[in-house]
């Protein structure tokens, strides 16, 4: 992990230490917590459910932003913490397309791991795992492979793409 993540993570954590549930660390950062090398981590992708949004918004100081389409992702609220050395992206009532129709990411398991003393979350290997499957993009599948290599089994009806 680099020092820039490390701080930013802190960062997070502090800010986040106040709200006991409803929040995940995920993509490459989720990874790199789970102390798997996630190869460069550009972004920190910090997952809240939508009615904590306004309040993690205010906490952190930014507004949420209007974003283009996506064929593939949509969130009710998205924002870009950039105080920090790595930007955070904050989504709520995140979707991925699926099927030609929008599924909710919404997270089932959350562990805690412990920086420096503080507390982050991040939903575990497995589930993490079938969130890159089911995002499908290449970057994705090196994330979902570098988790395989460490040991992540998928769960039961994790579909590949």
């Amino acid at each position: 992990m680099t020092p820039e993540l490390r701080a930013t993570l802190l960062d997070v954590a502090g800010a986040m230490a106040s709200f006991s549930q409803g929040w995940w660390i995920i993509g490459s950062a989720g990874v790199a917590l789970h102390g798997v090398e996630a190869g460069p981590v550009k972004d920190v992708d910090l997952l809240v459910d939508e009615a904590l949004a306004g309040a993690v918004l205010d906490r952190l100081g930014v507004v949420p932003l209007d974003m283009p389409p996506d064929p593939l992702f949509r969130s009710a609220v998205f924002a870009r913490w950039t105080a920090p050395p790595v930007p955070v992206e904050v989504m709520a009532g995140f979707c991925v397309a699926e099927a030609n129709a929008w599924h909710p990411v919404k997270p089932r398991s959350r562990e805690r791991i412990m920086l420096g003393g503080n507390a982050l979350f991040v939903p575990d290997r497995a589930e993490l795992l079938g969130l890159f499957r089911r995002f499908g993009r290449p970057k994705d599948a090196a994330r979902a492979a570098a988790l395989e290599a460490a040991g992540a089994r998928p769960e039961a009806g994790t579909p590949a793409r």
